[in-house]
């Protein structure tokens, strides 16, 4: 009994999140919510005054999310908010649609009636946060729905692929959804998914996920063309 008493206090995990995940989970939210935006630059030494915490615990938390994509180290500048670029983005959504139909298609075909109030609830929100122009309610919102959505497809491999692809397009979301013509648009492509899976129809469940993110592909890829056209257009400092 002793024996096991003492492999079980050697073996056991607090449930206590490290001062490095706290600070990697801030600066995640700050990134996914606009606060910190693509490009910006990361300084550690500000970030320690602001966030309280250690130049170390700051480092280590700005590795993790590098390796989730959202922070790139760049040379003689340091660590900077990630940005895509216009091929990346056209293979994040090219994966997304086949990831995210499948998803819809499994959800509508499950047709579990708790699943559709979820996403049926997050829509609501979203449509709320809409007419009051309010971005970061909308791009909550956006992400409970899709959180529904693909956790109502009970594929945990899906969901574990879908993950790092929706961190990266929220850095383009931010900005898509601040113009009033794709929120619009966009709200009518998930509320035809909502609608779909409702009624229990894969096929029709599918195509409304897949035309979702294609148009959201055009929006940011333009977007994308107009943000390097504007960069060349404009005065270098040199």
């Amino acid at each position: 009994m002793e024996r096991r008493n003492e492999l079980q206090s050697t073996l056991r995990i607090e449930d206590v999140p490290t001062v490095r995940a706290m600070v990697a989970q801030k600066l995640r939210e700050a990134i996914m919510s606009g606060t910190l935006k693509p490009g910006q630059r990361l300084v550690e030494r500000e970030l320690c005054e602001m966030m309280g915490v250690s130049r170390p615990s700051i480092r280590e938390a700005l590795r993790a999310l590098e390796a989730d994509g959202l922070v790139n180290m760049v040379p003689h500048r340091g660590p900077v908010v990630s940005t895509i670029s216009l091929e990346e983005a056209r293979q994040l959504y090219a994966a997304r649609a086949v990831l995210e139909g499948f998803a819809g298609r499994e959800c509508a075909r499950l047709h579990d009636p708790e699943v559709a109030r979820r996403i049926g609830d997050a829509l609501t929100r979203l449509k709320a946060a809409a007419a009051k122009q309010d971005l970061v309610g909308c791009l909550e919102a956006k992400t409970d729905f899709y959180a529904a959505l693909i956790g109502g497809c009970r594929n945990a491999f899906i969901q574990r692929m879908l993950k790092p692809l929706h961190d990266r397009i929220q850095l383009l979301r931010i900005t898509s959804m601040s113009q009033p013509k794709r929120i619009n648009k966009s709200l009518r492509e998930v509320t035809a998914i909502w609608r779909a899976i409702q009624n229990g129809d894969p096929d029709l469940a599918e195509r409304c996920c897949v035309d979702h993110i294609n148009a959201a592909a055009v929006a940011a890829l333009d977007m994308i063309e107009k943000s390097s056209a504007a960069k060349e257009a404009a005065p270098s400092d040199d």
